[in-house]
């Protein structure tokens, strides 16, 4: 039972790194209706910025405040500069941009920091918590504590601030939003620039656990996929409850499906958003579309 207990704490802290990253990709789809196959890579780009401050000699909080406002600033401009463009186009359109994308983030960050590995420091102590018979890292209650934070304040920014019922109000319905007055392209543009700084969170909170490296962002992009499948495209809270849901069923199915291992736990969130898309396909927190004739 202890056993039991233990891998299920190791699939929470490696699911809240992949709701993280499911909850800039829900961001996007919420706002503008595009699965961005380049978020991952965005966030390792912004990881290797925090890396590139905090090796200057910076300290580390302040490298990471950095690097999110520089992260805001990026998803702004590429909302503008390559996403405003293929407005309206078709569907294969936008992900064929996003996919370019994702291979010109990755080669950049290969030219400019090369494909060799880096460390990446742990903003959390190390050592452990061990109650029970069961050890619960700093590093993973760290990183729960993040990422429910991150909710947290997406959730008071969303209910209470203008800035975030102007966001809704896009998200609802564009149209009606112009109509009253909401600037409509810069609030799409808002919602760039807010995803990659979500994004971004979750790039360094992966860089202590892997190694920093331009494909670092890769795996955790199937698994951020799966997680927002699993939860519902438009629902923040989903991708959260979804990415650590898949957390555990990875872990739970490495530790005791032997012919899994850790060799196949890739194929658990492929499974996972193969199950979602036949059974249920808006996810568990999603809203089925409505079509009226």
């Amino acid at each position: 039972m202890t056993d039991f207990l233990q891998q299920i704490v190791e699939g929470l802290g490696a699911g809240a790194i992949y709701a993280s990253l499911a909850l800039a990709l829900v961001l996007i789809y919420q706002f503008t209706g595009i699965v961005n196959f380049a978020q991952g890579e965005l966030a390792m780009f912004a990881t290797y910025i925090a890396w590139q401050f905090v090796n200057g000699g910076m300290p580390f909080w302040l490298a990471l405040v950095l690097t999110l406002a520089i992260s805001f600033l990026g998803g702004m401009v590429i909302e503008r500069v390559i996403i405003r463009p293929v407005e309206g186009a078709p569907e294969l359109t936008v992900v064929i941009v996003t996919v370019g994308l994702f291979i010109f983030v990755n080669a950049t960050a290969g030219w400019i920091w090369t494909f060799l590995i880096k460390d990446f420091p742990n903003p959390f102590p190390r050592g452990a918590l061990e109650a029970g018979g069961v050890s619960v890292a700093y590093s993973t209650l760290g990183v729960l504590a993040v990422v429910m934070a991150v909710m947290g304040l997406l959730y008071l920014l969303f209910q209470y601030t203008k800035i975030g019922l102007g966001m809704r109000a896009v998200a609802t319905n564009p149209d009606s939003a112009r109509l009253v007055g909401i600037r409509v392209g810069w609030t799409l543009a808002l919602g760039w620039g807010l995803a990659a700084m979500v994004g971004a969170v979750s790039g360094v909170l992966v860089a202590p656990l892997l190694f920093l490296e331009p494909n670092m962002m890769g795996g955790v992009l199937i698994y951020a996929f799966a997680a927002a499948t699993l939860g519902g495209f438009d629902s923040p809270v989903g991708a959260v409850v979804g990415g650590l849901i898949v957390g555990v069923a990875e872990t739970l199915a490495g530790a005791y499906i032997g012919f899994i291992g850790s060799d196949l736990k890739i194929g658990v969130p492929l499974a996972v958003i193969l199950g979602v898309l036949l059974l249920r396909p808006q996810g568990l927190f999603g809203r089925a579309a409505v079509e009226r004739a």
